[in-house]
């Protein structure tokens, strides 16, 4: 439990962070430390999911793959939804007041996300048949389900409702 804890804030430190590529007095980009923070919080994440799987040693060969391409596809998704976040904050910010037109194309926005994340999972769930198990399969969509719903409660709980 304490890994899944310190991996939550990792990605919560991380992403917003990662919006922000700004560079130092020295000319670094921040990026590159955000890169860098980035790939430990992939490989904890990778190292939760694997100590939580129990896969044999046939299983993990196939999974693995599946997973890798299921993350990178998710990133796009997670992509979307910082651009979607980061403009309610830009609308918000102007006021508090956002107009209808604002309103609706980013409730929109987010609707469709959603929805291209429950189709991902049910492609990848897709995938995964016959290579895990059927209850293996549940196991993994539930642990990657846990860990967005801990991110996604923490940015609601920062994200203003509109007025």
């Amino acid at each position: 439990m304490f890994r899944l804890r310190w991996l939550l804030m990792a990605v919560l430190v991380a992403l917003p962070a990662q919006a922000q590529q700004t560079s130092t007095p020295s000319g670094e980009k921040q990026a590159d430390n955000m890169d860098i923070v980035l790939a430990k919080v992939q490989a904890d994440k990778k190292l939760l999911v694997a100590e939580n799987m129990n896969l044999t040693e046939a299983e993990a060969k196939g999974f693995w793959p599946i997973y890798e391409a299921y993350q990178k596809d998710l990133g796009a998704i997670n992509q979307r939804l910082g651009t979607t976040v980061s403009a309610f904050a830009d609308a918000y910010n102007k006021g508090g007041n956002i107009p209808d037109e604002t309103a609706t194309k980013l409730t929109n926005e987010y609707l469709q996300i959603e929805q291209d994340e429950v189709n991902l999972k049910k492609s990848y769930a897709k995938k995964l048949a016959g290579v895990i198990p059927p209850g293996k399969i549940a196991r993994y969509l539930q642990i990657e389900t846990k860990i967005r719903s801990a991110i996604k409660f923490d940015m609601s709980k920062n994200i203003p409702l509109i007025k």
